[in-house]
């Protein structure tokens, strides 16, 4: 019996094997995932509180198309369209229908975009999202079909569009069938944008093929999230094809946004807020919203105690600085910059970048913000406050994509009936070799050529110097005004000096020939207002600046906006025919 105590039995071997089993960790599936880029493990719900992306590196996951729904619809707005269309099988591709269906058991979609309406942040929209778990998200018919269904429903309906856009390109499986979305997607979108309504296109990692060539570049706002993969032909074919390992960073958001080819790019977290911002300052129809606080001419009345409109101007600094002594003034480095006029004057303001063909230039900045209520395209020649900052936006001196970035802004505002608020402060347009490459004289005159036939009125403010063409080209407007030290010529002081009279030291007695004050130019009839600088312009005095020109605006903006659009450019015609 004593010997039996210790004898191993199958019985209690069968029970410490079972009991090791319970022991174990029982992992339900899904509860965790594996990071592409750093390969970290994650809690599965600690990814998806953090918006998907890793909490480790920050490198994105791609998203479910109803997951994103979710994440960018007000709560309980989706309704979705046309649930239930599937593509056929136009080639008879062997095994291609059967693919399709595995498909849509694996993943829920019947195709590899979700359409429908919903609201962002309450502002209605048409939102169409790309999923890439189904064949790569690539466009076949019933991709194509279901989101020019819904831009034209969106055009009946008078209303936004914001696509996510996620693809490997066209659906070799469909071979022509699919190359034709191309075409049918853009047509639908271009009736969509002659009715003056607005797209959004947000471009996710990938966004390839021929989804880049068609819809997804053609947002009036593109946006991107970062270093998300984005290009025509893939990496690999282009490596292929010119026998050249591709540098680091080639073909991700980064890389489009300093080409020129984005608006911005927008963090996913951020994505939903900056979306109902873009939604709200596209909302049609609002006016301005006035402190009664401010003069009653500015709210249309008779003027107060038989003042005149304008009687501020003539309170300017005394006339004892010599032209010569503004022309330094205005160069002065402590004079505020286009950017500071655009934080003091406007709100919620959202930089736009590129032009949409090479680059995206420093020396230009703008982009859409709203003065009182009103949505408003505002656009600025920029300096720098710092040598690197100068050297970054080229001491103020655009180049050709400065100027044909401030172009599209300028048409996009008129697309949408935004009036336009354009900062001039430039030595002049950038002379250089790449200059000249990239055109910098067409840039120039096609802004002359596009800006005096704008529909909305265009108020530009000379708030430094406004050297020569580099100037002119953001000054085609209803209203030009002056900072009372700032300069407008035809060249420099010197340069003037140099070619006249051989002599650049005489660019004192040049300054004081050419006329190129604030003063001379009113008495000229080539400016409309002279915005006083109690002392020079500086951080002290710039809210004393900022009220005075703030009034201003506020009263050229009544004065316009219920102007027809053809008057509004007659009346810019005849200002210059004048001249």
């Amino acid at each position: 019996m004593l010997k039996d105590l210790f004898k191993k039995s199958p019985s209690a071997n069968y029970i410490s094997l079972s009991a090791a089993k319970i022991k174990e960790p029982n992992v339900p599936t899904g509860m965790w995932k594996k990071c592409n880029k750093c390969q970290a493990p994650l809690y599965t719900e600690d990814v998806r509180k953090n918006h998907y992306i890793c909490p480790k590196c920050g490198g994105y996951f791609r998203m479910h198309a109803y997951r994103r729904i979710e994440m960018i619809a007000d709560e309980g707005t989706f309704e979705e369209w046309d649930r239930g269309l599937i593509s056929g099988n136009p080639l008879k591709y062997a095994g291609y229908e059967k693919k399709l269906e595995a498909l849509r058991e694996k993943t829920n979609l019947d195709e590899a975009v979700t359409t429908g309406v919903c609201r962002i942040g309450g502002f209605p929209a048409v939102l169409g999202v790309c999923d890439a778990r189904f064949l790569m998200s690539s466009m076949g018919w019933a991709v194509g079909e279901k989101i020019t269904r819904a831009v034209e429903r969106a055009s009946q309906e008078k209303l936004p569009v914001v696509l996510f856009c996620c693809s490997g390109g066209a659906r070799m499986q469909e071979g022509i069938v699919s190359l034709m979305q191309m075409a049918k997607t853009s047509a639908a979108l271009k009736r969509h944008s002659d009715a003056g309504l607005l797209t959004v296109t947000v471009l996710t990692d990938p966004t390839t093929g021929g989804v880049t060539a068609s819809f997804a570049m053609l947002g009036d706002i593109i946006l991107a999230e970062p270093e998300a993969l984005i290009g025509f032909a893939g990496p690999r074919v282009i490596e292929q094809t010119i026998g050249q390992k591709l540098p680091e960073g080639f073909q991700r958001s980064e890389f489009l946004l300093k080409h020129g080819f984005l608006d911005a790019i927008v963090a996913r977290e951020d994505m939903k807020d900056t979306l109902a911002h873009i939604l709200s300052l596209h909302q049609s129809g609002k006016r301005l919203n006035l402190p009664e606080k401010w003069p009653r001419r500015i709210q249309g009345e008779e003027p107060e105690d038989g003042k005149e409109p304008g009687a501020a101007e003539k309170k300017s600094a005394p006339e004892a600085a010599s032209p010569w002594e503004r022309v330094q003034i205005s160069r002065m480095a402590s004079r505020p910059s286009g950017l500071d006029y655009i934080e003091r004057l406007f709100t919620g303001f959202m930089e736009l970048h590129g032009d949409r063909c090479y680059g995206d230039d420093g020396a230009v900045v703008g982009g859409i913000a709203s003065f009182h209520g009103v949505p408003v395209t505002v656009i600025a020649q920029q300096k720098g406050k710092t040598t690197k900052d100068n050297i970054a936006r080229n001491f103020g001196m655009p180049s050709p994509e400065g100027y044909r970035k401030a172009l599209r802004l300028m048409k996009q505002a008129e697309k949408f009936g935004r009036p336009i608020v354009c900062f001039v402060d430039t030595p002049g347009a950038f002379c250089g070799l790449e200059a000249e490459e990239r055109g910098q004289g067409s840039a120039i005159a096609e802004n002359l050529f596009e800006m005096s036939g704008l529909k909305v009125p265009v108020l530009s403010v000379v708030i430094g110097e406004g050297g020569s063409g580099g100037a002119l080209a953001m000054a085609v407007a209803n209203e030009v005004w002056m900072l009372e030290n700032s300069i407008y010529s035809i060249l420099s002081p010197e340069g003037f000096a140099s070619i006249l009279w051989k002599d650049s030291k005489r660019a004192p007695e040049a300054a004081r020939v050419m006329k190129i004050t604030a003063r001379d130019l009113k008495k000229l009839g080539i400016i409309e207002r002279i915005i006083a600088e109690p002392g020079c312009a500086g951080e002290q005095n710039l809210h004393r600046i900022c009220g005075e020109m703030e009034e201003y605006m506020a009263e050229f903006l009544l004065k316009y906006q219920d102007m027809e659009p053809r008057q509004i450019a007659d009346q810019r015609y005849r200002r210059f025919r004048n001249m």
